[in-house]
């Protein structure tokens, strides 16, 4: 049981959902093959360590690099939001496609605060983004009001107004 499940039980409150979808805040570096690949979600580990207390739960959707991502695939996201009785969901992705899925999330977001984050380095590595977006995500997430939104690089966008500048590597507003 998580440090949040353990320091919650008992008391009612509401709940926070994430989901995993894959991308490089999940990949391992496998040093034989020189390759990366999607592993185990790292979600609850980070913020466990963050000593997060607020109640959430993982659910796995997906373990996929964004840029093998479908319609199909968008279309399980979107059917665990809405299959989903919280109504503040972050949902860990690749970035490559992250504005893609943000898009197709709104039309389903009419009573939910759903926020999309990932990150451009393996949580796994020492230097990454993975711990500031996805805490930066928890405290969005109960902040905003519903709707979509990606958190990346210390900064909120809706989703609908969003891209990701590939020369940089940055998410921009367009």
């Amino acid at each position: 049981m998580s440090l949040a499940k353990r320091f919650m039980q008992g008391r009612t409150v509401s709940e926070i959902l994430i989901l995993t979808t894959g991308g490089t805040i999940d990949k391992i570096y496998f040093d034989d093959r020189s390759t990366y690949e999607i592993g185990d979600s790292i979600a609850e580990k980070l913020l466990e360590d963050a000593r997060v207390t607020l109640a959430f739960d993982v659910s796995e959707v997906l373990k996929k690099d964004s840029l093998e991502m479908t319609d199909a695939d968008r279309d399980k996201i979107i059917k665990a939001v809405t299959d989903s009785g919280a109504s503040k969901i972050i949902i860990t992705h690749g970035t490559d496609t992250m504005t893609t899925t943000g898009k197709a999330l709104i039309p389903h977001a009419a009573d939910k605060t759903i926020v999309l984050t990932g990150s451009l380095a393996p949580a796994r590595f020492a230097l990454t983004d993975a711990t500031f977006n996805l805490g930066m995500a928890m405290g969005a997430v109960q902040a905003l009001d519903q709707g979509v939104y990606i958190v990346m690089n210390g900064t909120l966008f809706n989703a609908d107004s969003v891209i990701k500048n590939t020369d940089s590597n940055t998410f921009e507003r367009r």
